[in-house]
């Protein structure tokens, strides 16, 4: 009888054992992350970033989770850390009930390369400095002239901003250059005359009345014309020809 209640009991605290590893298991704590998963959503409108730089930061502060228990991994610490690079615009990392760690990222996108008086770089969408770097193979407006980094991220990234969702000049326009005074000159993608905005101050306006311009007048006249087109004054469009 006593073997019998010895053998009960040692089952039993086997029993409670496996229980508690099981436990264990269950909320991390002997988990060890297998994977990395790396999602970058608009990769392929925007080929800027890639996986292994993602990996190579975490590495290099100590953040890379594979092989390390679940219960260890910080991912707001890793999102934090990835989110220091320029070309993030937004990332969401969190542990998946697989023993993964997912990490999903957006990336900025440029509307304007400058070449101003600190050097070169591009302004993105959130009206942020991105790094100049050669994979931005993408067409977009070129700035350059007198142009400080403030007025970059500000008036000339809002004007950009425009360019860019304008569904007309978005096509046209190829560059602007900035005299001193923060007078925006405009080069056109075709033609060769040059078009003189002035202040950025009401530049939908002047635009819009510019584009009447290239609606009704162009087709009648031609581009050939014309060597400067002058949007400077108010309600204004003052044409020097060749």
């Amino acid at each position: 009888m006593k073997r019998i209640l010895s053998i009960a009991v040692a089952f039993i605290l086997l029993g409670c054992l496996v229980f508690i590893l099981f436990l264990k298991q269950e909320s991390g704590e002997e988990t060890l992350c297998r994977n990395l998963i790396i999602v970058i959503r608009d990769s392929v409108d925007r080929p800027f970033l890639r996986e292994r730089e993602i990996v190579s930061m975490l590495k290099n502060v100590r953040l890379y989770p594979v092989g390390r228990p679940v219960y260890r991994i910080n991912t707001d610490t890793i999102e934090r850390v990835v989110a220091k690079n320029e070309l993030v615009a937004t990332v969401n990392a969190y542990k998946t009930s697989s023993g993964n760690v997912k990490i999903e990222i957006t990336q900025k996108m440029p509307v304007l390369r400058v070449f101003g008086n600190r050097g070169s770089y591009y302004v993105d969408d959130l009206g942020s400095v991105m790094p100049a770097d050669y994979r931005y193979a993408t067409r977009l407006p070129v700035a350059s002239g007198k142009i400080e980094k403030s007025f970059a991220t500000a008036e000339l990234f809002k004007f950009a901003l425009f360019l860019q969702k304008h569904k007309f000049w978005n096509l046209q326009i190829e560059q602007i250059y900035v005299h001193s005074e923060k007078d925006v000159e405009l080069v056109p993608r075709a033609g060769n005359c040059r078009i003189l905005l002035g202040s950025l101050d009401d530049f939908r306006k002047k635009m819009d009345h510019l584009q009447l311009f290239y609606e009704q007048a162009i087709p009648k006249t031609g581009w050939e014309k014309y060597e400067m087109i002058n949007v400077k004054y108010k309600n204004q469009i003052v044409c020097t020809k060749k």
